[in-house]
């Protein structure tokens, strides 16, 4: 008889578990992959919120608080430096794996047991490896999945396009150059998006309703599994519309940041909504069905963990005084950000990076900031109980 593979207890690290959002959404995939698999997922986040009753209605373990903590994990699964250092710190014997999620990601920290760092994306890959300087042998390939089971392909599209969702949680942003563009061609056009009312907690069942989805990154996998013609749109930008011929190189950037080279134009955006094929959306979407399975992908994932595991079993033991000082490097790098009660300009000039400052200008978006400001401020006054 076959040994079974041991179980892991995997610790998954993630700044915030409130919101419906990118990194939020793949830790919860993750976990549930894991646990249908048999492992012991748990997940740490100083901020819980919706995606964290996901996660504990799917009998998820879930803290704010490693403290409460007395399992030792097998692996540390993190997506951001602070939460990630925390647990690595709070758990010394225990390696990690530093996931890298888009352009826009912080810089990852370095630590003696981050053994690998995954990029989702050629885009992210470039920047581990041309910006940010991380050893090319310790850096992963690992393009993002959707669950086919969730999100099951529709019946065939119209023959001309009717209904278009702008399917974004910053869709604020872009939704009204979007309708301009759409208008032209007699298209009706919904939005959906933490933006627009709330991310919505299961966008399986309205996917199917569309012809047309304009979105990036994860929102756009999901739409072209489903069926949908998609066109690459997003606040910081247009891009084409996927087709099969291009269908190889807008996988290999997530569908994301580095497709969305073109302006928030309608005239553009014109031009690519009149490339609508309902035959070729149909082989994007048999192409992405067959590539992008979220069962290969925890199946590779949890091949990663193992021969992390393995490798920081056979390695030579670091003292002490390494990690230490380490920590002590990154402590340093937060040095900003821990000022901002002596000086908030100053922080902000720090923190706030030029393509951040010249988004601001973007129309639109000063809203979606003050709704955020008005979240959080509903969010802690309902923490008091006030």
């Amino acid at each position: 008889m076959t040994p079974q593979p041991e179980r892991l207890t995997v610790l998954l690290a993630n700044f915030d578990l409130r919101v419906r959002g990118g990194t939020q959404l793949y830790l919860r995939d993750v976990a549930l992959g894991l646990l249908a698999r048999g492992h012991r997922p748990f997940a740490y986040s100083p901020r819980l919120g919706e995606v964290a009753a996901d996660l504990r209605t799917a009998s998820v373990p879930v803290v704010d608080d490693l403290d409460q903590v007395e399992q030792v994990p097998d692996i540390i699964h993190g997506h951001h430096n602070h939460e990630l250092m925390t647990a690595l710190l709070r758990f010394p014997g225990t390696p990690a794996v530093r996931f890298c999620h888009g352009w826009l990601d912080e810089r990852p920290c370095r630590f003696p047991r981050i053994l690998r760092y995954v990029a989702v994306d050629d885009t992210t890959r470039d920047r581990c490896l041309l910006e940010w300087g991380l050893p090319g042998e310790r850096v992963e390939l690992l393009l993002n999945f959707v669950d086919l089971e969730r999100f099951g392909r529709r019946s065939a599209l119209a023959a001309q396009p009717s209904r278009a969702l702008v399917f974004s949680n910053n869709a604020r942003v872009h939704a009204p150059v979007v309708r301009q563009a759409c208008a032209r061609h007699g298209i009706a056009v919904d939005e959906i998006g933490e933006s627009a009312g709330g991310a919505v907690a299961r966008p399986e069942q309205l996917l199917g309703r569309y012809d047309l989805v304009f979105a990036k990154g994860r929102a756009a996998i999901e739409a072209i599994a489903t069926g949908a013609a998609v066109v690459l749109c997003d606040a910081v930008g247009s891009g084409p519309m996927v087709t099969a011929a291009d269908f190889e190189r807008l996988r290999a950037l997530n569908f994301g940041y580095r497709a969305l080279s073109g302006p928030l134009d309608p005239g553009r955006i014109a031009e690519e909504i009149a490339r609508y094929d309902p035959a070729d959306a149909g082989i994007v979407c048999a192409r992405l069905r067959a590539e992008a399975n979220a069962e290969t992908a925890f199946d590779a994932m949890v091949d990663l963990y193992r021969e992390v595991i393995a490798e920081f079993g056979r390695s030579e033991k670091l003292p002490p005084a390494v990690e230490m000082r380490a920590a002590a490097a990154y402590l340093r790098s937060l040095d900003p950000r821990l000022r901002w009660a002596e000086s908030p300009r100053a922080a902000l000039a720090v923190l706030l990076k030029p393509w951040y400052l010249r988004a601001l200008r973007v129309p639109g978006l000063r809203g979606i900031v003050r709704a955020g400001a008005r979240r959080e401020r509903r969010i802690a006054a309902a923490r008091r109980g006030t």
